[in-house]
């Protein structure tokens, strides 16, 4: 309906151009029909949501029988960071302590962390978090601990008793508040110490020289933190294993950042663990549902259709975020509308974290036939699986107790002979690797050597090791834009892999979100560069994998994913156009008929009810709906419009860097929300802020001027002016700074109010006679 009248609006529109402002109408014509577009585009891959469930018993049921062996996948999970200055240690130490005490079967979880700083900090933190897990796994397990973060646990505002029956509980839960305050004394000693790094460079402790004392210029590092014999905690079981990991650095070779890091943890986990199953998580996105790996394998392990998931992705939760999400950090909108729409096509896209990858499809294989396993028999309704279903299917059938038998399932179609030179120029040159990549359901090959896996890991985290491979091309994490995760994972879903998205009542991860209006602005523009770096690649969704396996509505997606910051062109200037009406006494609309006006209603209450109807079925709040239609306008106007210039730079062979953004560890609450840090992406939103309240001022003097006549066609003006500024409003909060102290922008604002009224002056001119009097001819001398 709402598609039908804007059709209609724009008709309207074209057949009634405005005369005596001929330049303006065309110019927000142009803007108007790019944005509708725009809405287009965004709006045609929401025709198909779905919303999933997981049934966590009944995964028990067919893979952990009493009596016989864990038949649940192993799985790898990695970690990265970059800079352990920037990304406080404490809190990798958490992200890590809730990987180690995830409810799974110990011996089927490894961590690798992945230190691309090579800091002997993080080195000497991990060590201490191992020794910290020794008793907070097993704390955890006993009583049940939710979320197993303990910086979060503890800082927790609830009840901590609910549901808590063991009668030595609060003691227990007193000695390990104790026991977790003083190990973060000990990171926080090692913090301190590494803020003054010693001219010789950092000694270990046996007195040899840390071999990472030159970032740039290193040999690659292993070190088995928990995993080897002895690795047992406090009551005498085992623990999960955890490596840390820094990949060699040489000059004259690229790294590839994030991307680069992601793929050496691929190939040295593929080497010392092999889980056919890799979760990937930022080094500040803790586990905050014990039970998410069980999520995922739901999914992952369907005997049904499990083998044609490239991923499985949970959606971004945040902590430390004002309850007025001033900025829209939690991005309800895509995570909880756009996402589960793109799950009823082919799947989400791939956010960066929290997501539970194949194996097979990061090594770039393509996904298995359409033909279903055989099943002996199932005691579930035939409709759903065994482990997940949708809400858009149901079946009332009674479940009987029949016992579950196990299914055989027909073997896949055998790999292509590829001789070893094919194989070495697809995965690099690396035996034991190759070996371990042809294994489909993972594991080690029998009678391997520790020893030599250690020295194999070393070898395949070289930084010569991907050259001549199809590394970052074709397999694994894909390089060419600082975005690499919507790159790698439109690259699966051109191969014909499907994805799945998995929103568990309790949320799967946390992290921690940019809260001052400078970081959320620079967060925002690292994204959208992204976006158009792969527009202007060879990846451009828009000519890239035709004659594939991509569905055209999931193409269009991720056309509006590259595409998007193209819109900040016509938005800022559209916000521009009401300041320049006003001041200029024009208007981009005529006098309007009866039927116009009609139109023009009827399209705002299409959009009204267009939004309500998608609000009522995802359950997304006004308040969030309303936040994200703010910071669109924001980040249109300053953000996205820096990212299309950036990407017509790197066209150009002009780069520019990103520097990881800075995570507080332990700032008082909303600390830095009202932190001014003055960027050039304050710029253009400021300029339009000032020039619309100009221009409203500058109405209003006209409208005083000219009479009772001119009111009319003012208000008109002045809603479109205010629609702008309710927009900017974040912003303005934002720029204002810090409510308690007056910023120094205050004097800024006073130098501008002072041209403002000077203008205002100008505008009215009082002094100035409104008529003019006759003519010297006309009167003679005596007039």
């Amino acid at each position: 309906m709402r598609l039908i009248i804007l059709v209609f609006f724009f008709h309207l529109r074209i057949t009634t151009p405005v005369h005596d402002a001929l330049a303006l109408w065309i110019i927000s014509v142009v803007c108007e029909i790019w944005l509708a577009l725009s809405w287009l585009v965004d709006q045609i891959p929401k025709w198909f949501p779905i919303t999933r469930e997981t049934y966590l018993e009944r995964l028990s049921i067919r893979f952990e029988r009493e009596g016989e062996p864990n038949l649940l996948s192993p799985v790898d999970i990695f970690v990265t960071t970059a800079d352990p200055l920037k990304e406080p240690p404490i809190i990798t130490a958490n992200t890590v302590l809730s990987v180690l005490s995830v409810d799974y079967p110990v011996v089927k979880v490894s961590c690798y962390v992945s230190d691309d700083s090579a800091s002997m900090l993080l080195f000497d933190t991990l060590l201490e978090t191992a020794e910290f897990a020794r008793i907070w796994v097993p704390f955890c397990n006993k009583y049940n601990i939710e979320p197993r973060a303990p910086e979060f646990y503890f800082s927790q505002k609830l009840d901590y008793l609910k549901d808590k029956v063991h009668p030595t509980f609060v003691k227990d839960r007193r000695a390990m508040k104790r026991e977790y305050e003083e190990f973060k004394v000990k990171i926080n000693v090692l913090v301190a110490k590494a803020q003054k790094k010693p001219e010789e460079g950092w000694v270990m402790q046996d007195g040899n020289p840390w071999p990472g004392n030159n970032i740039d210029d290193h040999p690659g590092m292993i070190q088995v933190c928990l995993g080897s014999a002895g690795a047992l905690d406090i009551e005498g079981k085992e623990l999960p294993r955890l490596v840390y990991v820094s990949r060699e650095k040489r000059p004259g070779y690229q790294h590839h950042s994030k991307a680069g890091a992601s793929n050496a943890l691929v190939r040295v986990s593929a080497v010392l663990s092999n889980a056919p199953f890799a979760l990937n998580l930022d080094c500040d996105q803790y586990i905050n549902n014990s039970k998410v790996l069980r999520e995922a394998m739901c999914f992952l392990m369907d005997p049904q259709i499990g083998k044609k998931f490239c991923y499985v992705q949970f959606p971004r939760r945040f902590d430390g975020i004002d309850c007025n999400d001033r900025y829209a950090n939690h991005n309800t909108v895509f995570f909880d509308i756009n996402m589960k729409c793109l799950d009823g096509i082919q799947g989400p896209m791939y956010v960066g974290t929290g997501c539970v990858f194949n194996r097979q499809a990061l090594y770039g294989r393509e996904p298995p036939s359409d033909k279903r396993p055989k099943m002996k028999s199932c005691s579930w309704p035939s409709c759903c699986s065994c482990c997940s279903g949708d809400s858009q299917s149901s079946s009332d059938d009674d479940e009987t107790d029949q016992e579950l038998e196990d299914f055989d399932e027909d073997e896949e179609e055998e790999l292509p002979f590829m001789s070893l030179k094919s194989l070495e120029k697809r995965f690099g040159q690396s035996p034991v690797f190759i070996s371990s990549a042809l294994i489909e359901d993972g594991g080690l090959p029998k009678g391997t050597d520790a020893q030599l896996l250690i020295k194999e890991a070393i070898h395949v985290i070289s930084c010569d090791y991907e050259e001549k491979t199809e590394w970052g091309r074709e397999i694994g994490w894909l390089y060419g834009s600082v975005t690499e995760d919507l790159l790698t994972g439109f690259n699966m879903h051109c191969r014909g892999w499907k994805s799945v998205y998995c929103m568990p009542k309790k949320a799967a991860f946390k992290g921690s979100a940019p809260i001052n209006l400078s970081d959320r602005l620079h967060q925002v523009l690292k994204w959208a560069s992204g976006s158009t770096e792969i527009f202007f690649s060879g990846y451009c969704p828009l000519w890239y994998g035709y004659g594939g396996k991509l569905k055209w509505l999931q193409r269009l997606a991720y056309t509006n994913s590259v595409v998007y910051p193209f819109t900040s062109i016509p938005l800022l200037i559209y916000c521009a156009i009401p300041a320049v009406c006003l001041l200029t006494g024009k208007f981009i609309i005529p006098t309007l008929s009866n039927l116009a006006s009609i139109w023009l209603m009827a399209l705002f209450i299409s959009i009204i009810l267009t939004c309500v109807l998608e609000l009522r079925w995802s359950g997304v709040s006004i308040q969030d709906w309303w936040r994200n239609e703010q910071f669109w306008v924001i980040g249109g106007v300053s953000a996205h419009f820096f990212a299309v210039f950036q990407g017509l730079l790197k066209v150009g062979g002009v780069h520019t860097n990103f520097n990881v953004r800075a995570k507080s560890a332990n700032d008082t609450a909303f600390g830095q929300l009202y932190l001014f840090k003055w960027t050039t992406l304050l710029i253009p939103p400021t300029s339009l802020v000032i020039l619309n309240m100009v221009g409203i001022v500058a109405g209003i003097s006209d409208a005083i001027n000219n009479g009772y006549d001119s009111w009319g066609p003012f208000f008109g003006k002045l809603f479109f002016s205010l629609w702008v500024i309710v927009h900017l409003y974040p912003f303005l909060k934002g720029l204002m700074g810090r409510q308690n102290r007056t910023p120094t922008i205050v004097v800024l604002w006073s130098i501008l109010l002072a041209i403002i009224f000077s203008m205002i002056w100008v505008r009215i001119d009082i002094f100035l006679p409104k008529q003019t009097g006759p003519a010297l001819k006309q009167c003679g001398i005596r007039c």
